[in-house]
């Protein structure tokens, strides 16, 4: 028995809502590449697994690879946590190995355990600016950030540096409670040339995951970033 069974007059609207009207608004589609990007973090983001679970056959029939669904899945674990991810990934896995794809993928690693820490902190310095080279000097959790975060992760191939900030955008955006975080990531993306007009798409593309509370204070977030030096 499915919804259109039990809650058809749900349906209706929803269906006709997430996959009809958000999709095709005028000056707010996405490629479909990267909307099923924005929509599987998103998920993550806001710990959706069962749509999570029908999200993933649609994002790979849509030309997501599944090199590009476990390096989103990998870098949520920074944003996140293992205890909120590991859900995820075993579903991907499970998944994945149901479509016949043969697991482990090929590795995307380019640091080692010696450059993880330079190489992240370079990463950081092309997202937000110079200043960040010197920053893991801080204290040790911004020296784990660098070198953790950005030199375990963003530093993967797979995905670009851009689809990455962009990811991240989406996991702050859909948990709530990050708005400083989320702030300095969408100016990150400005700064990468995920310009404010392509954020706000992507918010308006993930609205009926994560819900008009948590949409809106993205775009007020979005604006703030807009006004930063």
């Amino acid at each position: 028995m499915s919804y259109y069974d039990t809650d058809p007059e749900f349906m209706e609207r929803f269906t006709h809502f997430a996959f009809d009207e958000v999709v095709n608004e005028e000056g707010q589609q996405l490629d479909e590449v990267t909307r099923h990007m924005a929509i599987l973090a998103v998920l993550l983001g806001c710990q959706g697994k069962e749509e999570f679970r029908l999200e993933l056959p649609r994002a790979l029939e849509g030309g997501v690879t599944p090199v590009m669904v476990k390096e989103i899945i990998y870098q949520a674990v920074d944003y996140l946590g293992i205890g909120r991810v590991l859900p995820f990934l075993d579903a991907a896995n499970e998944i994945l190995t149901e479509r016949g794809v043969k697991l482990p993928l090929e590795g995307q690693a380019t640091t080692t355990m010696e450059n993880r820490l330079e190489k992240g902190a370079e990463a950081q310095a092309e997202i937000f600016g110079p200043q960040m080279l010197e920053a893991w000097k801080q204290g040790h959790i911004n020296r784990w950030l660098a070198a953790n975060c950005f030199g375990d992760y963003y530093t993967r191939t797979g995905l670009s540096l851009a689809q990455r900030e962009m990811i991240t955008f989406c996991f702050l955006a859909a948990q709530g409670g990050c708005e400083p975080q989320l702030t300095s990531h969408a100016k990150g993306n400005m700064n990468l040339g995920n310009d404010k007009e392509f954020l706000v798409k992507v918010v308006s593309q993930c609205l009926p995951y994560i819900g008009y509370p948590r949409s809106l204070n993205a775009i007020t977030c979005i604006n703030n970033a807009a006004k930063m030096e």
